[in-house]
């Protein structure tokens, strides 16, 4: 099987996912209300026929929380901090940038002697215990109480941290937008990091995320963790399939069933930047290093945030905040 176009696919199936969408599915009811916990969804690979049909469908509904970088970008010292401008790069969707918080990555493998492409969605994992959130020195990174991690780009000064201690390297940073243009635009961190933010929007209107909603082949599920957790052993034992994120980096709130070993998948997958990996992961924040930088960075976050709350930049805040842990 070789990869799908996804266009061409789009183009037969539009009226599906045109129809979904117009449904606006809700999320189920063990998943609404303040007992539902942490939220996570279940990504289905042996399901996936790499439509792309969720791709399209992100950026399409979150293209509003999309960067507008204002150009000339100012010249950064030292120079090595270098500039990331996807902005005249928009359509690129073979991997994860500022405007592309979700792709579909292929793998060639041997399943019952058969060799079978599999197509993978990726995006955030939404780490149960998020290093980017925990190590943040702005703050900017935080975790809301239904497991979701969100970047606030109107706190975000771009320094990538979050990317660094992020076990996949998943934040994606574009120069010439957030608080760095007023606060030290040739000095300090060269624009503002992005990434899925599981569309915490719509979870908040109690509806499924966009890529959800228009699956054509239900690839996910989303619900309380125990409950997908609980899929995940079920699926797994059905197809006598192997399940990633119930403990990568202590825990995630993506998890994925494969109908092949992990190791294996993961030597398959296409990689490189933005092409993240699927290997085992310990839990980063279990580190006692890790845990005493982030008690290090604390006092930095609070005096950015506060200089920043009272330069009055940050203007646009989600009622979504209140929620966050």
């Amino acid at each position: 099987m070789g990869k799908i176009s996804r266009r061409s696919f789009i183009k037969g199936s539009i009226a599906t996912a045109g129809a979904m969408g117009a449904s606006a599915v809700p999320l189920p009811a063990s998943a609404k209300g303040v007992g539902a916990g942490e939220l996570a969804t279940l990504i289905d690979i042996g399901k996936c026929i790499g439509c792309g049909a969720c791709v399209e469908a992100c950026r399409e509904t979150n293209g509003r929380k999309f960067p507008e970088p204002k150009k000339p970008f100012p010249k950064m010292y030292p120079p090595r901090v270098r500039t990331a401008d996807w902005s005249d790069k928009r359509d690129v969707d073979d991997r994860l940038t500022p405007y592309n918080w979700l792709f579909i990555q292929y793998a060639t493998v041997n399943i019952n002697g058969e060799e079978t492409t599999l197509t993978v969605p990726r995006r955030c994992m939404h780490c149960t215990n998020p290093p980017c959130a925990d190590l943040c020195p702005f703050g900017a990174a935080r975790k809301l109480k239904n497991g979701i991690t969100r970047i606030h780009p109107d706190i975000c000064l771009g320094g990538a941290k979050c990317k660094m201690v992020c076990p996949w390297d998943i934040p994606e940073r574009q120069t010439g937008v957030g608080p760095y243009l007023q606060v030290l635009p040739n000095f300090a961190g060269n624009g503002a990091m992005f990434k899925c933010d599981r569309c915490f929007d719509r979870i908040d209107q109690g509806l499924v995320p966009a890529c959800i909603e228009a699956c054509p082949e239900d690839v996910q599920t989303i619900g309380p963790r125990n409950e997908i957790i609980a899929a995940a052993h079920a699926r797994a034992k059905e197809i006598n399939g192997y399940i990633y994120g119930e403990t990568e980096n202590g825990g995630t709130n993506t998890l994925y069933v494969s109908p092949v070993p992990f190791e294996e998948l993961n030597k398959a997958l296409e990689k490189g930047p933005g092409m993240p990996h699927m290997e085992p992961v310990a839990d980063s924040m279990a580190l006692a290093d890790n845990l005493g930088m982030a008690l290090l960075l604390a006092p930095i976050a609070g005096i950015v945030a506060g200089f920043i709350k009272f330069t009055g930049f940050s203007k646009q805040k989600s009622s979504q905040d209140n929620k966050e842990s």
